[in-house]
């Protein structure tokens, strides 16, 4: 009910002596009567509060009193002419100095008449809000069941609401997509306040969205998020409320979607455990990977995904890992050993392997800002035919034993990395390699702090140009001799002879354990 309806009410006489048509379009969310001259702690906002007077004993109480209806947020005051001849000219300018709109009420309109008009007003319009509220639910709900599609809801509540609704995972996957893709940076910045806020929904101001959850919101690793366009401060309740209700049906869809997940992953578990036995290239296994989804004739990604440390969060690996897996297609996952466990097709482009690592380094990445100081380790094999899935699972788990060493909160090794010195590297302890390095390059290293002479930098050149002094001195636009000089420095202050491989090894070596 606004303030408007209330003075216009045919009847009742009353008159307002401050107040704009702004002031006039204040809703109404209560009535509150009071002779109290310091009412605040009874007020909430939103009040129309009706008064006698009688707690005035001086002008300067009238400042002191409308002073607290304006510091508490009500809506307006109702002043009654029961102890003074018409309202006191300094209840009036009280009203004016705080901007606390005042309306008169006549001696003969009792104030029950109008806080029963007030309530029975706002009481009809709640029941009808409730009855729209519960009847829309009703409708979504039922074309839900009657087998609407998430992503045409999503687009019914767009055009109810005016706004663009969106549904997205936590690494970026569209599950219902908006009527343009959203930049990767846009995705970026909604996945990680998504992941840090205190409190949801959450507005970016930047971007102009707004993230709710779908579902828990312990779970927000591996959750849904609903993003709309604009920020609910600028909305009216109905909007509100359709968009937590399709943030609710999307949890709906959610758990729907999970029943089928629980029976893939029963299949997915049967399949890893075969693979890890040995026996990749049996029917039984094949069979399971064409109930996946997958095409056994073609080449598959093995990918071995764990919290370092913690099996028992081997379940949350899994759920992160499904997500992640999915931008490439339709994975198999499992657990074993305590990790989750993916078979993906090798849907290229670029060496086997190396593309899955990629994407999923790309999606996994979004959760970094959710981790909370676990280390998320993942290892990717090659592509593999059937036949020989069983040694592409032992190089993913090597792979991600070789991550599990590394420092950082995720970190992701393909196979092509635990087959050079990389790995090697990886496996000795920092302290130890670091140890290597200084022996070997300390000089090298101090004299370049003491003179800039950039020995260094010729000698990673060096080595990267097998040698070449032509090639090391056009990638570095210096004359041959300098680089012949240089190099002959650095084997000075090195004691190794650049020109025998031992020698160049080391140094090599110690170059990358910096």
């Amino acid at each position: 009910m606004l303030l408007r309806d209330l003075v216009a009410r045919h009847g009742l006489g009353l008159r307002l002596l401050h107040g704009d048509d702004a002031a006039l379009d204040r809703p109404l969310r209560w009535v509150y009567t009071t002779d109290l001259i310091d009412p605040g702690r009874y007020l909430s906002g939103g009040e129309l509060v009706v008064s006698g007077l009688v707690w005035r004993r001086e002008p300067s109480d009238s400042d002191r009193f409308v002073a607290t209806l304006a510091r508490s947020g009500a809506a307006a005051l109702a002043a009654g002419a029961t102890v003074f001849q018409g309202v006191p000219d300094d209840v009036v300018e009280a009203c004016r100095r705080h901007d606390v709109p005042l309306v008169e009420v006549p001696e003969d309109v009792s104030f029950a008449t109008i806080t029963e008009l007030v309530i029975t007003e706002l009481t009809t319009a709640r029941g009808a809000r409730l009855a729209h509220t519960v009847g829309r639910q009703r409708r979504l709900l039922s074309a839900v069941a009657e087998g609407l599609g998430l992503d045409e809801l999503a687009t019914q509540v767009s055009q109810a609401t005016g706004t663009v609704c969106r549904v997205i995972s936590t690494t970026g996957r569209e599950i219902v997509p908006g009527p343009r893709p959203l930049r990767p940076d846009v995705i970026d910045r909604l996945v990680s306040t998504f992941l840090r806020a205190d409190q949801l929904p959450a507005t970016l101001r930047r971007d102009r969205c707004t993230v709710f959850p779908v579902g828990p919101a312990a779970e927000r690793l591996s959750s849904w998020l609903v993003v709309v366009e604009g920020d609910p401060a600028g909305w009216d309740a109905d909007t509100v409320e359709v968009v937590n209700e399709l943030a609710a049906i999307a949890a709906l869809d959610r758990a729907r979607r999970g029943e089928g997940v629980r029976v893939a992953r029963a299949i997915a578990d049967e399949a890893v455990t075969m693979i890890a036995a040995g026996a990749a290239n049996v029917p039984e296994t094949s069979a399971r990977l064409r109930h996946a989804g997958l095409d056994p004739a073609e080449p598959l990604v093995v990918v071995v995904a764990g919290f370092v440390g913690r099996p028992e969060q081997a379940e949350i690996a899994y759920a992160v890992l499904v997500d992640a897996a999915a931008h490439l297609g339709p994975p198999m996952v499992g657990v074993h050993a305590g990790t989750a466990v993916a078979l993906l097709p090798d849907n290229g482009p670029g060496p086997g392997g190396e593309r899955a690592g990629s994407v999923l380094r790309r999606a996994l990445e979004r959760l970094v800002p959710g981790l909370s100081g676990e280390r998320l380790a993942v290892g990717v094999s090659r592509s593999s035919r059937t036949e020989a899935l069983t040694g592409a699972l032992h190089v993913a788990r090597h792979a991600h034993d070789v991550a599990a060493l590394r420092a950082g909160a995720l970190q992701i090794v393909t196979d092509a990395e635990t087959a050079s010195h990389i790995a090697l590297l990886a496996a000795v302890p920092d302290d130890v390699r670091r140890a290597f390095a200084v022996r070997v390059l300390g000089p090298v290293l101090d004299h370049d702090a003491r003179t800039g002479a950039g020995l260094r930098v010729t000698l990673e050149a060096f080595l990267a140009c097998s040698g070449s002094w032509t090639r090391t001195a056009e990638r570095l636009h210096l004359h041959v001799n300098t680089v012949r000089y240089r190099i002959s420095r650095v084997e000075e202050l090195t004691g190794r002879d650049l020109g025998a491989l031992p020698d160049r090894v080391d140094v090599f070596l110690a170059l990358r354990s910096l």
